[in-house]
């Protein structure tokens, strides 16, 4: 056969893109696609950070500290991390990281349930819907989100029934590292040895597509969230759209139609 080139990761064989020519007849493809949440599945209206700030000045008595940092793209434990380090010049302890996420989920319920400007992103529903059908596809999240907050912004418009598993910001403060993560957990739906699982990193922002870069995933950048196309293309991006209303385009440039 023809030489196939890729890397073995918690027992799942992942292509690295674009440096094989031909997978052996009868090998089945498996097409796993890893979505972010903010921005790119759904906008929560600023619920997610309004109950992120009002966790971090009911521990730390300090308001307003999002507002010293970009957290576009980051896991919520690095965005703590991040604040902490700005505002008061240090890391914060595992008991009050802890305290913070326990207020912020507390929170997030009611900010979520209340946000007028809420919604899914265009096309999201049926694109979902069309991946979830094909039998080669399989639907993960890849989130800086901590695992009850993801659950928490999907469940309003009924998207977490899609994603059987994921890569959370509860698990990893490092983007790249949950993704590896979202790929172990993913590898249980692999029914036996002779599949290849080829992964597609979905994201609106650069940090997306450098975490799927990271771990040798093709990557699809996605212009619904603060960043453009241009800004996501620069960003090295395999493949970039303005949105994904559009799923038949979306699975043809991904050549899955």
């Amino acid at each position: 056969m023809d030489y196939l080139v890729f890397a073995v990761l918690a027992g799942v064989r992942v292509l690295y893109p674009f440096f094989f020519t031909v997978i052996q007849e009868g090998t089945l493809l498996i097409h796993c696609f890893l979505f972010d949440l903010d921005g790119t599945l759904v906008l929560t209206g600023g619920a997610g950070l309004r109950a992120f700030d009002l966790a971090f000045t009911e521990v730390f008595g300090v308001e307003g500290g999002l507002k010293s940092i970009s957290p576009a793209g980051k896991t919520d434990p690095a965005i703590l991390r991040e604040i902490c380090d700005k505002v008061m010049g240090r890391a914060p302890t595992d008991a009050e990281e802890k305290e913070v996420f326990d207020r912020y989920l507390a929170g997030l319920q009611n900010e979520v349930d209340r946000s007028s400007d809420f919604r899914i992103m265009p096309g999201i529903e049926p694109l979902l819907e069309a991946l979830e059908n094909n039998q080669h596809c399989l639907l993960g999240l890849g989130t800086g989100n901590i695992e009850e907050g993801a659950r928490i912004k999907l469940d309003r418009p009924g998207l977490w029934r899609f994603f059987s598993f994921g890569g959370f910001g509860s698990d990893a403060v490092s983007r790249p590292r949950l993704l590896e993560i979202a790929i172990e957990r993913g590898r249980r739906f692999i029914k036996d040895g002779d599949e290849i699982c080829e992964v597609y990193v979905i994201g609106d922002t650069p940090n997306d597509i450098d975490a799927g870069k990271a771990i040798k995933a093709r990557t699809v950048g996605v212009a619904t969230g603060p960043f453009s196309v241009e800004e996501l293309d620069a960003a090295g991006a395999d493949i970039v759209f303005q949105d994904l209303s559009d799923h038949t385009t979306f699975l043809e440039k991904l050549g899955l139609l």
